[in-house]
């Protein structure tokens, strides 16, 4: 084997593609958060612009009905993602031949949806329609609802009024000294509150489902529609160690910047129709820290970077049309928490022979702790005694992602190298929201690097993916969607220049 490899033409052949992620193939995630910038030898610095278009369709559910997990398949979905584009910068430079700095910038997550046509995730404005869905079939017009709801107040009142004599004779028992019998009629007195209580809190799901239906009407022909942005700029110090400087160590702070839009419109969302939150951006950090191990002689380097969570208080205006017919202002601005999710990187590569490269990359993201709550919408779920004390969120997970891409480099002469990847990405559960309703994916990509100098390369490629079919759900687990047989691809280019 040979002392070197000479694998300088090939060691980022690709690399601004095959970080590049699908937004709603894991969570929020998009860039990868990719470090590999900072890993390069001597005075780097690059440019990467992403691409991605993807087309993900499906069908409503036509089913009408109390069963959260029933489907039947309904009217058509058009493509719902939309394309976006990236850039991501690096520089990193030698302070000497211990120490090194770099900066690095990304946008590490986002999201962007948005539904149309005639389908139930678009406001149609049939208020009977409406009526009948978000009532689950129990009255099919805002005037039957009028009478449902008269019958249930009345049921209601009824037993309120029994359980209010049976605890009046329950007093009346224990006076007399037959405790028995005074526990007894407690007890039916407290299971008729209890009755009262449900038949109340059927009537005001009528009653929301009437005014969800007018709220259908004000927003006619407006659609469903997500869009989440986000900005990281990372400072990053390395240290190396050993006889030979084979280790390095390395960390930094993260300054990390997110807003959001989100839109519920159409019957699918049942009384939060008509739901808009607007996400004031704010700024918050974190850290990173790693390790690295090289050995040049065969082209070999690892990395293992951990990336810490970042918590943001931010500023929220929220209107949700069925919270004034339950008692609540429905519309706030409020403050809410939102915890961005930590991760791990896995970097790898390592020649094959003096004109191959192989390649790695593994991620891990707990998708699974990270959740949305903004505060009017888990104010409002909570007069459902059915979803507890905390409520629901907005967002959350059910798994965490793990993502993996395996590479290998060719040089072809000394200033061309191409490459070729496959990828896996776990996805963050299924079923999952139907403001990204995909459950991962896999991958195949090709791309080239060209050095144009000897400091200055050009690189550019592309990469194609099968999203894994995904049934989309209400954070009250409703099933409202399935989306299947989607797909999608990402186009990248870059500009580096690297000096040793």
């Amino acid at each position: 084997m040979r002392a070197t490899f000479h694998l300088k033409t090939l060691s980022v052949a690709v690399a601004a593609l095959s970080v590049a992620s699908f937004a709603s193939a894991a969570g929020l995630d998009r860039s990868g958060q990719d470090i590999t910038a900072f890993l390069q030898d001597g005075t780097y610095a690059e440019t990467v612009y992403t691409y991605i278009n993807a087309d993900v369709t499906g069908h409503d559910n036509a089913y009408v009905g109390s069963d959260d997990k029933a489907y039947t398949q309904g009217k058509k979905i058009d493509d719902i993602a939309e394309s976006y584009d990236f850039f991501r910068y690096g520089v990193k430079t030698d302070i000497n031949d211990t120490f090194s700095v770099g900066v690095l910038y990304d946008e590490p997550f986002g999201a962007s949806a948005a539904y149309s046509g005639n389908n139930n995730f678009v406001a149609q404005g049939d208020v009977n329609a409406a009526v009948n869905a978000i009532s689950n079939g129990v009255a099919s017009s805002p005037a039957e609802a009028g009478v449902v709801i008269n019958n249930l107040t009345g049921l209601a009142t009824a037993a309120g009024a029994e359980a209010q004599s049976l605890a009046a004779q329950a007093g009346a028992a224990a006076a007399a000294g037959n405790l028995q019998q005074a526990s007894d009629l407690q007890a039916q007195a407290q299971a008729k509150v209890a009755e009262a209580e449900k038949i109340a809190g059927q009537a005001r799901s009528v009653g929301a489902a009437v005014a969800a239906a007018q709220a259908e009407l004000a927003t006619q022909g407006e659609a469903t529609e997500v869009e989440v942005r986000s900005h990281s700029l990372t400072a990053i110090l390395g240290m190396k160690l050993g006889e030979n400087k084979n280790f390095q160590i390395y960390g930094g702070p993260v300054a990390q910047r997110v807003e959001a839009d989100v839109k519920l419109r159409g019957i699918a969302y049942g009384p939060a129709t008509g739901y808009t939150a607007s996400i004031s951006p704010d700024q918050d950090y974190g850290w990173i820290a790693g390790m690295s191990y090289s050995k040049p002689e065969i082209a070999l380097k690892a990395a293992l970077t951990y990336r810490s969570e970042i918590d943001h208080k931010m500023r929220m205006a929220e209107t949700y049309p069925v919270a004034e017919e339950l008692g609540i202002n429905p519309a706030q601005t409020n403050t809410m928490t939102l915890t961005t999710p930590k991760s791990v990187n896995f970097d790898f590569q390592t020649g094959i022979n003096p004109t191959t490269l192989a390649t790695a990359k593994v991620r891990w993201v707990p998708w699974g702790d990270f959740e949305i709550v903004p505060p009017l919408y888990n104010e409002v779920s909570k007069t459902n005694a059915a979803y507890g004390p905390d409520g629901l969120a907005l967002v959350d997970y059910d798994k965490d992602q793990w993502q993996v891409e395996l590479g290998m480099a060719k040089r072809l002469s000394p200033a061309l190298a191409v490459s070729g990847t496959v990828g896996w990405d776990s996805g963050a559960g299924n079923p999952v929201t139907s403001l990204g309703p995909i459950e991962g994916y896999y991958s195949a990509g090709l791309g080239a690097k060209y050095n144009v100098t000897e400091n200055w390369a050009v690189s550019a490629g592309g990469k194609y993916l099968w999203f894994g079919d995904a049934k989309g759900v209400l954070p009250t687990g409703k099933i409202v969607g399935n989306f299947e047989d989607n797909d999608g691809y990402v186009l990248g280019a870059k500009i580096s220049y690297q000096s040793k």
